[in-house]
């Protein structure tokens, strides 16, 4: 639910890879949907939920005997490492700053993170030596985000990715590890163009990386010499097509990159950088140590499967792994430095985010992190439903339900639709702690994946631009239908919560369809088009120009796609959610929405994070915001008439 507006949208649009279109989907009967019963069933408790830690990232040691990843196991994201046999893993740094981005230096002497101060997503560069220490900030910059650092083979240089705060690009640079000094290998002129996914070849020489538009709509991969900065395009094309760089062969003579074929699918490729020529594979991925394998993962509906291929022979062969979203962990690489393990990331609707170890050779899958507190067991938790309904124009959208469990089919309960962030994001079978705090306590829960969603083909993904609060909004007043038509939710006990752009779709359903909500919880959400392109990070400027058009000539589109046009129209009563520190939607956007709401005598209650961001990171504050949200709904939904 909290998928973010921007940067992190980037991330959305390159992994969330579709495996069919959705309209092949079959159609779901809303009778058919059951509620479950499960004698002793109740609310799980908000702490336990939110004590259930969350972990990320992993990298290996060069060793091949340790692990470095992220976790809140405090309450903050810091770094932690753990044996690779198992066992109690040990904090490596402490800060009220989230960080991330782990990696271990060649020698295994250093391991560097990224980490920004209070949410604001200016980060620097930290090193801080792998046997425990005091870190090193090798970039202290505060006018320059440098993230995503990767070593040369050597360990004498550092691939950085590099965006100045006033600007809107973001640059591949290449730091000197002894001296500090960095200097940049490109100098986008283009303002809604960045370069990403900066990858090493294995002699050091050269740079891959991904030059991408801000529509996430049209990428090209460059080989860029280290030395020079000159650079060469690799996938030359016309039109709008992506073409994403994912690894590089130890032989440094092949490319996997992940291609849009026709229909706007993306699949992963071989790219053979002599002659430029591709041979089709599957989807995303990276070769073994010795390059007999490659991994990909298949998204298909929101949940992943994680596929081993035989590079001779390019056949793929699922992991054994439980159901949800299983992709590959690790920073450079996902196997082993010997090649024997690789390293797994798993969840499901019912189980939290773990590192899992999978042996190339035994074919066994061993869980490595154990993220839950003892009492989440899966048999507590409502798992979700994929569904599947028709929407207003005859699209088939696609969407999670979670039922809460012992209900009667009465049409007497509370349902929620959950819009998620982007636009160009997608909801997928994660822990969602937001979704199981309100199924256990009687909401019925859908998720839809609204036009503009990715994973469904690069049409779907542009079937709203130019019509932001059109069509989407309307799949999610179908999906309230959808709720309704089971026989389990009254029309009358609907509401809607949703962050980043999941929080405009709740400002604009509210304002154009007043009637529909009971109530509302907007968490970080755009009120004006117009206001936020003067108030955003330059970059998510032109990530917004690339779904309305130009702001002068186009003006019309963004005034119609404002819910500032139509929140005094709103009937239902809102609780508003927002960071202090917010450079995606500004708090400016919040208090637009509060000030409207007491201007026109409308129920408002707002509360603002100090030191947070975009969406909340701190335990306390996550805490914070889903029991004033459920306090919110119990009062305004299971209170209803």
């Amino acid at each position: 639910m909290r998928m973010r507006i921007g940067v992190m949208v980037f991330a959305a649009a390159l992994i969330s890879l579709a495996a069919t279109s959705p309209d092949t989907r079959e159609i779901t009967d809303p009778k058919k949907i059951a509620s479950a019963e499960m004698p002793g069933s109740g609310p799980v408790p908000i702490d336990d939920l939110f004590y259930t830690r969350a972990t990320g990232g992993g990298a290996w040691s060069p060793d091949g005997k340790e692990i470095v990843f992220t976790s809140n196991f405090t309450g903050r994201f810091n770094l932690w490492k753990v044996s690779a046999t198992g066992g109690w893993p040990i904090q490596l740094s402490q800060s009220d700053d989230r960080q991330g981005g782990a990696i271990w230096s060649p020698d295994g002497k250093w391991i560097l993170y990224q980490s920004d101060r209070g949410g604001a997503e200016t980060y620097d560069i930290f090193a801080i030596p792998s046997s425990g220490g005091e870190p090193v900030n090798l970039t202290k910059t505060d006018d320059i985000s440098e993230t995503s650092a990767g070593w040369s083979p050597d360990g004498s240089q550092l691939a950085i990715s590099h965006k100045k705060k006033t600007a809107p690009v973001t640059d591949v640079a290449v730091m000197d590890w002894k001296t500090r000094a960095v200097r940049n290998l490109t100098n986008e002129e283009t303002p809604s163009h960045l370069w990403t996914g900066h990858i090493w070849s294995p002699d050091g020489k050269f740079l891959y990386a991904t030059r991408i538009n801000a529509g996430f709509t049209d990428a090209s991969v460059y080989r860029i010499e280290a030395a020079t900065g000159q650079k060469e395009d690799l996938t030359p094309h016309e039109g709008q097509m992506r073409t994403i760089a994912s690894g590089v062969s130890p032989d440094g003579k092949t490319l996997l990159v992940t291609a849009d074929r026709p229909g706007g699918y993306p699949n992963v490729a071989l790219l053979d950088m002599a002659t430029k020529d591709l041979k089709w594979e599957a989807e995303a991925g990276e070769f073994s140590p010795d390059g007999k394998w490659f991994t990909y993962a298949v998204n298909e509906d929101g949940r992943t499967d994680a596929y081993l291929a035989d590079t001779t022979t390019r056949i793929g062969t699922k992991l054994n792994l439980p159901p949800g979203l299983n992709g590959f962990s690790g920073n450079p690489s996902t196997f082993s430095p010997d090649g024997q393990q690789v390293l797994i990331s798993h969840q499901s609707s019912a189980q939290p985010g773990d590192l899992w170890m999978y042996g190339v050779g035994a074919k066994r899958a061993t869980q490595l992190t154990f993220s839950a507190i003892a009492s989440l067991t899966a048999a507590k938790l409502p798992s979700s439903e994929l569904v599947h309904y028709k929407t207003f124009d005859g699209k088939t959208i696609s969407a999670f339900l979670w039922v809460p469990y012992n209900l009667k089919r009465d049409g007497s309960n509370p349902g929620i639709v959950l819009p998620h962030g982007g636009p160009t994001g997608q909801t997928v079978d994660s822990f969602n702690r937001w979704a199981a705090a309100l199924a256990s306590r009687g909401y019925v829960c859908v998720a839809p994946n609204v036009r503009g969603s990715t994973g469904y083909g690069i049409d779907f993904q542009k079937a709203n631009v130019k019509d932001l609060g059109g069509g989407d909004l309307e799949d999610e007043v179908y999906a309230a239908k959808f709720l309704a038509a089971t026989g389990y939710v009254d029309e009358k006990k609907i509401g809607m919560t949703g962050g980043s752009y999941g929080g405009y779709m709740t400002l604009m359903a509210i304002g154009k369809k007043p009637d529909l909500w009971a109530a509302a919880v907007e968490q970080y959400g755009i009120i004006n088009w117009l206001t936020m392109l003067k108030h955003e990070d330059p970059f998510l400027q032109e990530y917004e120009k690339s779904l309305m058009g130009d702001p002068v000539k186009d003006r019309e589109v963004y005034e119609n796609a404002s819910p500032i046009k139509f929140i005094r129209n709103a009937k239902a009563p809102l609780l508003v959610l927002q960071g202090e520190n917010d450079i995606r939607v500004p708090k400016e956007e919040a208090e637009q929405v509060v000030a409207i709401y007491k201007e026109t005598g409308k129920t408002v209650d707002a509360h603002y994070y100090a030191q947070e961001g975009h969406g909340f990171a701190k335990r306390e504050n996550q805490i914070d915001a889903i029991s004033r949200t459920l306090a919110w709904f119990d009062r305004y939904l299971k209170s209803a008439k």
